[in-house]
């Protein structure tokens, strides 16, 4: 079965909520294995609210959605880590811990999942870094890191547990335009190694160079719409 007729992450009729207010209504979207995917639209049109909802962090109260195999509309309190092992997060602010150089930041992620052997997790660090282009960063401080290096990081703390879809919230919005390419390069080769990735962005020219399969949210809806059609897109 290859990697297109796997779906990974599916809403039917979702409504996306904050507190009582209603962001988006009647979401459906399905994402397979290996997609690079899009959510774009104007600041405050949903797209962080709809991340949000579909790592547990706000609760379904109407419509339902899929993710890694996890039902969310009832799932239990007690599995919502054991979803969150199968999504990696990038954010746009890194969230790295400066108290702590680059190993220890993401040992402190391993320990937390439940890595034991001190020897399999330096084995781990070094393959993610090695993979994002960072070994020579491994006992750096964060705040001693460019803002390219720091993604960088950021993206390989995520993929850690190898989880099977990667959301990524503006993960180029606070970099220049040489680093937030290579964050790009980073980001869409994952695809390449089966996993999904759902990337938030307000970057136009970024979805020209990098094509995948674009949601719009916009009026409390969302569309999908097609690649022939993005030059009418207002972001």
């Amino acid at each position: 079965m290859d990697n297109e007729s796997i779906i990974l992450l599916k809403t039917e009729n979702l409504s996306v909520y904050q507190e009582d207010t209603l962001i988006l209504d009647d979401v459906n979207i399905d994402i397979n294995l290996g997609e690079f995917v899009y959510l774009i639209g104007k600041v405050g049109s949903g797209k962080t609210s709809l991340l949000k909802t579909l790592y547990a962090e706000l609760p379904i109260i109407e419509g339902s959605a899929n993710v890694a195999g996890y039902q969310l509309e009832n799932i239990k309190r007690k599995h919502i880590p054991l979803l969150r092992r199968k999504i990696g997060m990038v954010f746009q602010d890194f969230e790295l811990m400066s108290d702590r150089n680059v190993y220890e930041n993401l040992r402190f992620v391993l320990k937390a999942t439940d890595w034991k052997s001190k020897p399999d997790i330096d084995i781990r660090i070094s393959e993610v870094l090695e993979s994002v282009g960072m070994i020579s960063k491994k006992l750096a401080n964060p705040g001693k890191l460019s803002g390219g290096e720091k993604q960088s990081i950021s993206i390989a703390r995520a993929i850690l547990n190898n989880p099977p879809v990667i959301f990524a919230d503006e993960p180029t919005g606070n970099l220049d335009p040489d680093s937030a390419s290579q964050i790009m390069d980073i980001l869409y080769k994952l695809k390449d190694a089966g996993k999904s990735v759902v990337m938030v962005t307000h970057n136009y020219n970024i979805l020209k160079k990098y094509p995948g399969k674009v949601y719009n949210c916009e009026n409390g809806k969302i569309t999908h719409v097609e690649e022939e059609t993005i030059d009418f897109v207002e972001i």
